[in-house]
């Protein structure tokens, strides 16, 4: 774990976390057990469990930035790593991820993990793969909600290739954020599709798959990510609860 220490995470037991969450800076673990956890924020207005994409873990520039502007707004953001993305930044070397059921499984344990440290119930979301991932999970376990910022509606260029099956299962509120020439799929593309009335679209303007704009748009990448984390804050807000504990 020499790449996690390296960017100031700690070793903590996993009954130990109760007692060091809930500081309002970025609290970086390595989980015993479990791996990599980046708390930010206080869970004031709720709390999300946020997976990465394929090929950036946690620590990505997006990630960072879009946990950071969720904790702002009073959203705790628990940010993981799965064991593939920790081989690869502790070897240097990029691999493809396991199959669906061994990541999903891995989520399922840090959600079983996480979700009794507080009595704000516990959201689950994430970038593009882990927002596959989070969304096959909330279709299979109830939870209070899901957010995904570029969801992969297909591989690029593969548009009958659509991953759309479970999402009838979920009955929990859900928001996709999507960059508007996403190649995973755009707006015309996906606005052809029928989606569950739970489930609601926000269009980020000209963005990529990382919301990031064509410099001829005028826009910034930097405003684009703040934006969309400022919609899935305000989406968490909007359907939050405290459950008795």
């Amino acid at each position: 774990m020499s790449y996690y220490i390296g960017l100031g995470f700690t070793d903590v037991m996993a009954d130990e976390l109760p007692s060091v969450l809930g500081a309002s800076i970025t609290q970086r673990f390595i989980v015993s057990g479990y791996g990599p956890l980046a708390v930010s924020g206080c869970a004031e207005k709720g709390r999300i469990l946020l997976a990465h994409g394929a090929g950036a873990g946690l620590s990505s520039v997006f990630m960072r930035q879009f946990a950071a502007t969720m904790a702002e707004q009073g959203v705790q953001v628990l940010a993981i790593d799965f064991p593939y993305m920790q081989q690869m930044n502790e070897q240097g070397k990029r691999r493809p991820p396991p199959p669906v059921k061994q990541t999903l499984a891995n989520f399922d344990a840090w959600y079983c993990l996480l979700a009794p440290l507080a009595s704000t119930p516990l959201w689950v979301g994430g970038k593009s793969m882990g927002g596959r991932i989070a969304s096959l999970f909330a279709s299979e376990v109830p939870c209070p909600g899901v957010v995904v910022a570029g969801y992969p509606f297909h591989p690029p260029g593969k548009l009958d290739k659509l991953r759309l099956a479970h999402f009838p299962g979920i009955q929990c509120p859900m928001l996709i954020l999507q960059g508007e020439r996403d190649p995973f799929g755009t707006i015309d593309e996906v606005n052809g599709y029928s989606l569950p009335e739970n489930m609601q679209l926000r269009w980020l303007p000209d963005g990529d798959h990382d919301f990031k704009p064509r410099r001829a748009s005028g826009l910034k990448h930097a405003v684009l990510i703040d934006e969309a984390a400022t919609l899935a804050a305000s989406f968490v807000r909007a359907h939050h609860t405290v459950v008795a504990r």
